[in-house]
């Protein structure tokens, strides 16, 4: 009884970090728009993305003739100031001094963007990361644990419409699986 009594007192003040649960990516879309995705026929890879050009202006961005789900900045509002663990795949966007990424899109699957035309805005996620990860190779999964914003972004490269700020981004070990 002593025992479980410390142990909830180290939890109560923070002591003891109990790691959020993953929010999986479908979270964050609208029912409507997972029904939409479902039903989408196959996509041709024939992209800029599937010749290499994803690093070029707008090669993040969806080509045009896809369907409209694949555009899609709806989002739950619900997720929005939700603190909460993602994993992911990141598209690297800025880093500092020493080479460290501190500001990434999160993608939900490995080769988005590059070889396949990119998830719609909602299914990509800008991770801003002061702190800095360095990566090595794009195709080792993240988990980033942050605050969640519904937040349109666009740039150069590729829309998001949602944004986080991380408090914490680590690579996916074989004891997560």
């Amino acid at each position: 009884m002593r025992r479980l009594l410390f142990v909830s007192l180290l939890l109560v003040s923070g002591l003891v970090h109990a790691e959020l649960p993953e929010t999986d990516w479908l979270e964050l879309m609208p029912k409507s728009d997972q029904k939409a995705l479902e039903a989408m026929p196959e996509i041709d890879h024939n992209s800029p993305e599937a010749q290499g050009r994803f690093d070029s202006k707008g090669g993040l961005k969806q080509a045009k003739g896809l369907p409209a789900v694949m555009y899609s900045t709806k989002t739950v509002a619900a997720m929005d100031g939700k603190n909460i663990r993602l994993g992911g795949y990141p598209v690297p966007l800025e880093t500092d001094a020493k080479g460290r990424s501190t500001l990434f899109f999160l993608v939900p699957y490995p080769g988005a963007c590059i070889h396949v035309p990119p998830p719609p805005p909602n299914q990509m996620v800008l991770v801003r990361y002061p702190k800095g990860l360095k990566l090595d190779d794009i195709y080792t999964p993240l988990w980033v644990v942050g605050t969640l914003k519904v937040e349109k972004v666009s740039n150069d490269l590729a829309d998001a419409a949602y944004a986080l700020d991380a408090g914490k981004v680590r690579v996916v070990t074989e004891a997560d699986l």
